[in-house]
């Protein structure tokens, strides 16, 4: 008998998927941390756990031992990230700085233990290499359970460290250097007039720099069309504690939602703003992940409300 997948969530969650979400909460930020280090990116690491949590929520009938869960989620979130890899102007972002022609490997291969530096490095590495490492030496899975993981052996797995390790100890110190963020004109005049709008509650004039098919994703709440979303209902309810303003996000421009507190205001959670033309096709709200804040090297408000 053929088992029947639960259907993907879109519009707003339901119950199911919330209490799913409840069930692997404990898992969520070694999830996004592994997803953010395999990217390249803090929000497309969050992006890419989302679509894992999704991919995983609908076969989860076929779960039968719950002790399977964490291997079944980084299992997959390995493959999400591979795929993701793959794309050809994310992957020449994501590698720009990789030559494995440039970089000469030592006599004796790094040590084990790997730091915070360490583990921000490994972008610089071919996904494979890079995946063992951070299963490895961030993560401490075991030499079988990350072959399982990544679909190698442990001989592989091996391989892979050491070719790893040696790369990491042989990178000049000015690879940890990040690029300052793109400026894309359109882009900085169509965020300008949007936190103008947003933070005057003008929804409509919001609703207006958007196309008609324009995408919403609210992590964990809501995902479909903007069209058909309470969006700018619950920013209303919350208005005398949060504004908007346009900020930088590790190497992006993004938009910053800051709440405010005892000591004023301050970055909340990022909403990412996607266009085409002048004309916005895809908004990403983060509100749901506090832990995106303390992940980033760097988050500044640029211009402030």
């Amino acid at each position: 008998m053929t088992i029947q997948q639960r259907p993907e969530p879109t519009g707003l969650f339901d119950i199911r998927y919330a209490a799913f979400l409840e069930t692997v909460a404990h898992l969520r930020r070694p999830l996004h941390r592994y997803c953010a280090r395999m990217t390249g990116s803090v929000l497309d690491g969050e992006d890419v756990m989302q679509e894992t949590l999704f991919e995983v929520y609908r076969k989860i009938d076929q779960l039968d031992d719950p002790r399977a869960l964490r291997p079944w989620l980084f299992r997959t979130a390995h493959n999400r990230c591979i795929d993701f890899l793959r794309n050809r102007k994310t992957r020449q972002r994501a590698e720009a700085s990789f030559a494995v022609d440039e970089i000469v490997l030592p006599i004796e291969p790094a040590g084990q233990g790997a730091d915070r530096a360490i583990e921000r490095l490994v972008i610089h590495l071919p996904p494979k290499e890079r995946a063992c490492i951070l299963l490895k030496d961030v993560f401490d899975h075991s030499l079988e359970e990350i072959a399982d993981l990544v679909g190698s052996t442990v001989g592989g797995v091996k391989a892979a460290l050491s070719r790893g390790r040696g790369k990491l100890a042989a990178l000049p110190s000015h690879a940890i250097t990040r690029p300052e963020p793109l400026q894309d004109p359109k882009l900085s005049t169509l965020l300008d007039r949007y936190v103008e709008l947003f933070n005057r509650h003008d929804w409509d004039g919001v609703r207006a720099l958007a196309s008609a098919d324009a995408q919403l994703r609210v992590s964990d709440c809501f995902r479909g069309p903007l069209s058909e979303s309470i969006y700018f209902v619950e920013y209303e309810k919350g208005k005398a504690n949060w504004t908007m303003a346009i900020g930088t996000f590790d190497d992006e421009i993004v938009l910053l939602v800051l709440h405010r507190g005892e000591d004023g205001w301050k970055p909340a959670y990022p909403v990412r703003i996607e266009a085409t033309g002048g004309t916005i096709n895809r908004i990403s709200d983060y509100y749901a992940c506090p832990w995106l804040i303390g992940a980033a090297l760097a988050v500044a408000v640029v211009r402030p409300h």
